[in-house]
């Protein structure tokens, strides 16, 4: 049986990349240092700014941005699957991509993924975002192999769309990234619920990092980092909103009991469209 011991980077990034910068590094090290051999950080890891001009001001290309390099030296040196939730970074004077980074244990970088959905939302209360408005949407899925399993990655408010987990599941995903910057009443109503739907769905396991409280720039995050099992039992979770380190072993045996025993997958259906729905 193949075991993956596994964690999950909770923060509370700021408006300053190098700063976040030293704080994940410090973190990764703490959690490779209790025996985690895959590690995974929140979204937007080394930028929290919603100030569009002032994130652009600091903000760097996938070429230039220093976090990649040291990412991935870090990697290499502690000998792990690091997965950087996502990093903002520079597409040209006003484009930018949310972008995961996957790194192997020798430093290589395995995979990239842009977020595919925008979080275009009006919360209420003044809370609204709009992040089609600075940001490309990614077009592509991606599976990527990490050895004892393979990993389907997607970012925050992917989550809300089943249909990109069943894909991924039915490609061969076996593990399901979730890293999130999940807001407080979005997170409070949705976020475990929403976890649980994805991994019941494919039966896979689900792991999500998440950013996790009150922000320099003002922003408010819900935190409780999750991992999640393949028939859809809470496995971990930090009851919080403050930075931390959450630890599991993934067993990945698993992954084929839950879907042997309820074969979902398997079971697609073409359906007409509305214009043949039968109204009653």
């Amino acid at each position: 049986m193949s075991v993956i011991a596994t964690a999950l980077i909770q923060m509370r990034s700021g408006i300053d990349p190098a700063a976040n910068l030293a704080m994940a590094c410090d973190l990764i090290r703490q959690a490779a240092a209790q025996g985690a051999t895959l590690i995974a950080t929140p979204e937007t890891t080394h930028l929290v700014q919603k100030d569009a001009d002032q994130a652009f001001a600091v903000m760097r290309t996938p070429q230039d941005d220093p976090a990649i390099p040291a990412f991935a030296a870090l990697a290499k040196e502690l000998g792990i699957t690091l997965l950087i939730g996502s990093l903002a970074v520079k597409l040209g004077d006003r484009r930018a991509a949310n972008r995961s980074f996957l790194f192997a244990p020798d430093g290589q970088l395995l995979a990239s993924y842009d977020k595919a959905h925008m979080f275009d939302v009006g919360l209420g209360q003044g809370e609204t975002y709009r992040e089609s408005a600075n940001y490309r949407a990614g077009d592509r899925l991606v599976l990527a192999d990490i050895g004892p399993a393979r990993l389907g990655l997607s970012i925050c408010y992917d989550v809300r769309f089943a249909y990109l987990y069943r894909r991924l599941a039915q490609a061969g995903a076996q593990i399901l990234a979730v890293p999130a910057a999940f807001t407080r009443p979005t997170g409070r109503a949705h976020w475990e619920v929403l976890l649980r739907a994805r991994a019941i769905e494919t039966g896979s396991w689900v792991i999500a990092p998440a950013q996790a409280g009150l922000h320099v720039d003002g922003r408010r995050t819900w935190g409780h980092s999750m991992i999640v099992d393949p028939w859809g039992a809470v496995t971990a979770m930090l009851d919080h909103d403050e930075p931390g380190i959450l630890l599991a072993e993934l067993k990945m045996d698993r992954v084929a009991d839950a879907r042997s025993r309820i074969p979902a997958l398997l079971h697609d259906r073409e359906l007409g469209g509305p214009d043949e729905m039968i109204l009653r």
